[in-house]
């Protein structure tokens, strides 16, 4: 990780630390806001990474989006695979 991605990631660590537990555990995505940013900013840098991030939280609303949104340069085997699973058990649960 560049120095400057480095920097942008404390805030990241911060907010794990000390918000994170009094927060809860209801994120809208998978991987959650925090891992999503600090893998952007490691596969990507501290530019584009935090580009990445930024949007990402600017999408974390009532309004925005939800589910499986892998940092995008990810393992697409992995990528591929998991997207599969997510579809399989959406039409296996019943219209509500």
């Amino acid at each position: 990780m560049s120095p400057l991605a480095r920097i942008l990631a404390l805030p990241v660590h911060a907010y794990r630390l000390l918000l994170s537990p009094w927060m809860g555990h209801g994120c809208r995505y998978q991987p959650t806001c925090s891992s999503y940013a600090l893998e952007a900013l490691e596969r990507h840098g501290a530019v584009k990474g935090g580009w990445l991030a930024g949007k990402r939280l600017l999408s974390c609303h009532p309004w925005g989006g939800h589910g499986y949104d892998p940092v995008p340069g990810a393992d697409p085997d992995h990528d591929a695979a998991h997207r599969c699973a997510h579809a399989h058990d959406a039409k296996d649960t019943p219209d509500a």
